[in-house]
């Protein structure tokens, strides 16, 4: 596995890579969820490149940029595990060369859900993926359908910029007791984690979407938003965890 830090050594490796090219652009902080999304695609490309970025521009919050989890050498170690044949490690002055005056935006799907909240948060999505994309030049790129809002802009951005990538979906890690799998997961309190089980469960309650939020609410969520679009019931939620709060973000299949 060889691990590339310089956007121009990756050119230069780039050119010698044969055959088919997956791609898993992550932020680092590696659970399961990620290990689907790179064993898929190590069993679909004869080469599997990860990228680890925390991306600062889809960030609106300084203190979560700041409590982002950072474990690259456990991370690197299961990428290893799993077949992975490059990694690479971009810093910010080479991704970002122009300090961000240049963006990727969607004026419509992006300004609704996490993107209500989050003002700004899918512009720096889309800008960094395009750039990634660019670098990479994967044929086929994976992206976890827990982030559904996210893999649908991507998706289309794809396909608006006419991108000559495939975007592969890969369905929702949970744990056993329902929890959808992210690396916010971590700073979750022993008594929020045990609490958090209810968010996904509640997503999956036959009853409307005001009713559902109303419950979360009763039972200590704050709630951000609980809506149904396009068949699929989206959901977020934030969870007071002494000194700090954790946002907590699922889908499920509607109806």
């Amino acid at each position: 596995m060889k691990i590339t830090k310089s956007l121009q050594a990756w050119r230069d490796l780039r050119r010698d890579i044969d055959g088919s090219v997956g791609f898993v652009p992550t932020m680092g902080a590696l659970h399961a969820g990620h290990a689907a999304l790179i064993e898929q695609s190590v069993a679909e490309n004869d080469v599997t490149v990860l990228s680890i970025y925390v991306n600062p521009t889809q960030f609106n919050n300084a203190e979560d940029l700041d409590n982002y989890p950072c474990t690259l050498e456990a991370d690197l170690q299961l990428a290893k595990r799993l077949g992975v044949q490059h990694v690479l490690l971009p810093r910010y002055r080479e991704i970002y060369p122009d300090g961000f005056r240049y963006r990727v935006e969607e004026t419509e799907f992006s300004n609704t859900l996490c993107g209500a909240h989050r003002p700004g948060h899918f512009t720096g999505v889309l800008t960094v993926v395009m750039k990634l994309f660019n670098i990479v030049r994967p044929h086929r790129a994976y992206f976890g359908e827990k982030d559904f809002q996210q893999l649908t802009l991507i998706r289309d951005m794809v396909d608006a910029f006419f991108l000559d990538v495939d975007v592969i979906p890969v369905a929702t890690v949970r744990e056993e007791d329902g929890l959808a799998l992210s690396s916010r997961n971590a700073r979750l309190s022993q008594a929020a984690r045990r609490k958090a089980p209810e968010f996904s469960r509640l997503l999956n309650d036959p009853r409307d979407d005001q009713s559902v939020a109303r419950e979360l609410t009763e039972r200590g969520f704050a709630v951000d938003y609980v809506e149904t679009k396009n068949g699929r019931r989206f959901g977020a939620v934030t969870m007071p965890c002494g000194t700090h709060d954790v946002r907590l973000i699922d889908n499920v299949a509607a109806g």
